[in-house]
């Protein structure tokens, strides 16, 4: 333990950098979104060190975790307000087509039928009078693969 503080005496702020780095060379390598403001803290607390402000071991772990947990909540705030939990996940590309404006390329028999939407062919049912191919229709849903649309 004496080695440790002893090393930290003669040279915190290459500590601290390398605390920086590792951390977000851990945030990098497997992307937990929970390390890049640990990373970002660690390097803010060495270039306190680096400008020779005496806070000691105790205080430059204080300042760290304390930036740790203010930046962490800041972000998560921000990205809150910036992405809205009830906004659609642009990964799942079938909750963005409902509403859209589909064209139908085959024309349903028995309720199924196939059409063109966000560039590609899919699978539809709609319930009711079924359009003719060429005619458009709008997605209100799906279920698995398969839309459901209705008659514009």
């Amino acid at each position: 333990m004496e080695a440790l503080t002893d090393l930290h005496a003669a040279q915190p702020f290459w500590i601290w950098l390398a605390l920086g780095v590792l951390l977000l060379a851990v945030e990098a390598a497997f992307s937990t979104e929970w390390l890049l403001w640990p990373a970002v803290s660690a390097g803010v607390v060495a270039v306190v060190t680096a400008l020779g402000l005496p806070l000691g071991f105790l205080g430059e772990v204080a300042l760290f975790a304390a930036l740790t947990v203010a930046a962490t909540l800041l972000s998560r705030r921000l990205i809150q307000r910036v992405n809205p939990s009830d906004a659609p996940d642009i990964n799942s590309r079938d909750s963005r087509l409902i509403g859209q404006r589909a064209q139908v390329v085959q024309a349903f028999v028995d309720g199924r039928g196939r059409v063109f939407v966000s560039g590609s062919e899919w699978i539809a049912e709609i319930d009711g009078a079924a359009p003719l191919a060429g005619e458009s229709v709008i997605v209100e849903g799906f279920e698995g693969s398969k839309l459901k649309v209705r008659a514009v």
